[in-house]
């Protein structure tokens, strides 16, 4: 696949969105260090910019051009910086503000992916002002919080004693709490490009259970298996991951999770719209799987930058 403005921004001045206000700013930073050395090796005008609440100064001021959205998580990655950037006229990378916050948001994405028929484990939501539903299956379920990422606040209860201590701990990320049908098998993400699905990669835990932060972002926790073994699955994983990515608008690309029960049953954990590029970075091997080079991912992700919505005038005429 090549992308068809190859090197348009070229000559422009790109800025590498870093840090952020998320419990993800170390692993933005991340990110966003491997993006601006992959543009510079291709001759770009880059500036890593650190985002705080002066993001909108620092953009202003640096004389940014178009922006390489490089955050992970809250303010980030949920349609608030996608928002900021639509006001002040930047084409950026990734998803837009639709997209961007349907997929942050667990329990309204869950809603979507059920009303487009594609299969995603049971939920209810637990949070202040609302009536305690009983739970959606018998023991063991997930417990997440409604809206972080990077696996922070997630927690597995098998015991009914452990669910409340894991209902608080997800409210500490988010006043909104997922509890969720615990899917047992294995754990399978596809990237997405470009409406096509690049490949489908198992990923095993190694000395635990869950995808947890440290197991993530450590190098030697997680065994990787590209292209995963599904056998006649396979196909099918692809499938419903492109599914995904269209039904919550994610924009250019995705990285889709899933599990894989034992009899074959496949279930949608998330979409997320920003996925890491880092050096651990799920997306960037699938890609190289795919025989993209992270060099070229990066300079076609930024070649795809665009600003999302069409300004309408009043007196009639659109203006994008």
């Amino acid at each position: 696949m090549v992308t068809k403005e190859q090197g348009r921004y070229r000559g422009r001045r790109v800025g590498v969105l870093s840090g952020g206000l998320s419990s993800e700013r170390e692993i933005s930073q991340r990110s966003a260090r491997s993006v601006v050395t992959a543009l510079r090796e291709r001759g770009y005008d880059v500036c890593e910019i650190a985002v705080d609440r002066e993001v909108a100064r620092a953009l202003r001021e640096q004389g940014i051009e178009v922006v390489f959205n490089a955050l992970h998580g809250r303010y980030g990655e949920d349609g608030c910086i996608q928002g900021l950037l639509e006001v002040m006229g930047l084409p950026y990378t990734g998803a837009g503000v639709l997209g961007s916050a349907l997929a942050m948001d667990k329990w309204l994405a869950k809603q979507i992916l059920l009303a487009a028929h594609v299969p995603t484990p049971r939920g209810v939501l637990i949070g202040p002002g609302r009536e305690r539903c009983a739970l959606p299956c018998a023991l063991p379920v997930v417990v997440k919080p409604r809206g972080e990422g990077s696996s922070n606040g997630v927690s597995i209860v098998r015991e009914p004693a452990a669910l409340e201590g894991a209902i608080a701990l997800a409210q500490r990320y988010d006043e909104d709490a997922l509890v969720e049908e615990y899917v047992p098998g294995r754990e399978v993400t596809v990237a997405v490009l470009e409406g096509q699905a690049l490949a489908a990669m198992e990923v095993v835990p190694l000395g635990d259970e869950l995808h947890t932060y440290d197991v993530k972002y450590t190098p030697g926790r997680e065994h990787f298996v590209l292209p995963a073994p599904l056998g006649d699955l396979y196909p099918r994983a692809l499938e419903i991951a492109l599914q995904t990515h269209a039904a919550l608008f994610a924009g250019a690309y995705s990285r889709v999770d899933l599990r894989v029960r034992e009899d074959g049953a496949l279930f949608v954990l998330e979409c997320n719209t920003l996925p890491g590029l880092h050096e651990l970075g799920w997306f960037p091997a699938m890609a190289k799987h795919a025989g993209i080079t992270f060099a070229d991912l990066v300079e076609r992700l930024l070649d795809l930058a665009a600003l999302n919505v069409g300004e309408t005038r009043l007196g009639g005429g659109r203006v994008t």
